[in-house]
């Protein structure tokens, strides 16, 4: 089930589902998140193997020109914390899309996932596009388990800050030969 609002701000006020700094904005049925001054893009790569291990830059600043092409890595000023039995989806808000900006940042997050949110920002459309902290950049929907997780997440993306980078390469399954990965 999705939390309505109703729903959403009965979590907000008796359980941590949320830390922000400001006054947020609760919708009919999800919350806007607004953008962090951190930034992180990748630097010094011709071709990036799932394997290995790779280099970013962290920027700390109020404001990036994302150029027509351009990806950068950005998150949230507002932390998750999720319960065993609430999942939920980011996802970015429509009229950021017909500007030409896709927000992604795999879209689900687990139950028991803690951390602000990593977006991966790409710029599709013709004309630069400024990103400002503090900015409304997407949304989160928060959908309730029929049973709490028995696995809750605790993965190596937990307890993240800042738009973090990614950690395939600790991921044992792109270390083993396709056909060798395990499953419970």
């Amino acid at each position: 089930m999705i939390l309505s609002d109703n729903n959403i701000k009965l979590f907000l006020k008796n359980n941590n589902l949320m830390e922000f700094k400001s006054n947020i904005y609760i919708g009919s049925a999800s919350v806007d998140l607004t953008l962090s001054n951190s930034f992180t893009k990748i630097v010094d790569y011709e071709i990036i193997k799932f394997d290995q291990k790779v280099n970013y830059k962290s920027l700390n600043i109020n404001e990036y020109l994302l150029e027509p092409g351009a990806f950068i890595l950005a998150s949230t000023v507002e932390k998750i914390n999720l319960p065993n039995n609430i999942s939920a989806f980011v996802q970015g808000k429509s009229s950021i899309g017909r500007l030409g900006l896709q927000i992604q940042n795999a879209g689900f997050i687990d139950s028991g996932f803690s951390g602000q949110i990593t977006l991966e920002l790409h710029n599709q459309g013709p004309c630069p596009i400024l990103l400002e902290a503090g900015k409304f950049i997407c949304q989160v929907i928060f959908i309730e388990q029929k049973t709490p997780s028995t696995n809750p997440y605790n993965g190596k993306y937990q307890n993240q800050t800042g738009a973090t980078g990614s950690r395939i390469h600790l991921d044992s399954s792109f270390s083993k030969k396709h056909g060798d990965v395990e499953y419970d």
